[in-house]
């Protein structure tokens, strides 16, 4: 067993949060790449790391050119990619839009461990990691090889999608990493006309997860196409509209966050790679 360099930076790095979802489609990776600009806005030095393997998207949420690249050093080493102030890793670097990542879960699982281990990210106050949906081998893989200090769970109110966040936090709570919160995304819509607002997915579904696993509702979110439309203009809410209401409410989640962090025993995570 050997430990990663601290050239490498990951031994400097404060704290470790995955935000996962147990289905897709429900804003995760929208709301990682909001909460790592809304860290970074708070003051805290912030990385995000894609790891996504077989569907990358924060390189274009970040609104980055499909030809950008991360520079090598000393033949082992990446240099993270620098947008909107935070230090960022994504495989939508290392291959083109086009490019399928046709693997086994052990290449994905390796992938991940070479973005993680050999990007130099130097001192980070918190790394973000935008999980792929589900509870696979990306999920295990990143809780076996790294400690990660906690979990932040990602749903929208609509009964499907709550059973799937049961299954992610039971998921986390099995390999022992704590569950900070839940996100609860696309809670109301807000007619951009008449201001009339309405629980598409339903209401309540949040709250209900947060009192039967006894963690707390870190924020909800809208419905509103604004969110949507920045995030795909590579301008993420949180940059495009800093002093909106709804890039407050992702800075009052990443404050919880913090609190969170900064309220669990042990501090920072120690990182070992086999």
């Amino acid at each position: 067993m050997s430990t990663i360099s601290s050239h490498a930076g990951v031994e400097r790095i404060k704290y470790i949060v995955a935000v996962a979802s147990g289905k897709g489609g429900v804003g995760k990776s929208t709301t990682a790449v909001n909460l790592a600009l809304a860290l970074s806005a708070l003051g805290h030095s912030t990385g995000l790391l894609d790891a996504d393997i077989y569907g990358p998207s924060q390189a274009k949420m970040l609104g980055l050119d499909e030809t950008v690249r991360p520079r090598i050093i000393e033949q082992n080493y990446m240099e993270p990619v620098e947008a909107h102030g935070i230090k960022s890793m994504s495989m939508g670097y290392l291959a083109t839009d086009k490019t399928p990542m046709v693997w086994r879960g052990p290449m994905a699982g390796g992938a991940l461990i070479q973005m993680l281990g050999q990007t130099l990210w130097s001192d980070l106050d918190v790394l973000i990691v935008d999980m792929p949906p589900g509870t696979g081998d990306i999920q295990l893989t990143l809780a076996q090889k790294a400690a990660v200090s906690g979990a932040v769970i990602v749903t929208t109110p609509q009964d499907i999608a709550l059973l799937d966040a049961r299954k992610g936090i039971e998921m986390f709570r099995k390999v022992d990493i704590p569950v900070l919160g839940i996100v609860e995304n696309m809670a109301m819509h807000i007619c951009s006309n008449c201001g009339h607002k309405e629980p598409i997915f339903g209401e309540g579904g949040g709250e209900r997860v947060s009192a039967e696993y006894s963690v707390p509702l870190l924020g909800a979110l809208p419905l509103d196409r604004r969110i949507r439309e920045e995030t795909d203009s590579g301008q993420p809410t949180v940059v495009r509209d800093p002093d909106g209401d709804i890039a407050r409410e992702y800075k009052s989640i990443a404050e919880k966050i913090m609190s969170a962090l900064d309220g669990l025993e042990g501090g920072g995570p120690e990182i070992v790679f086999e």
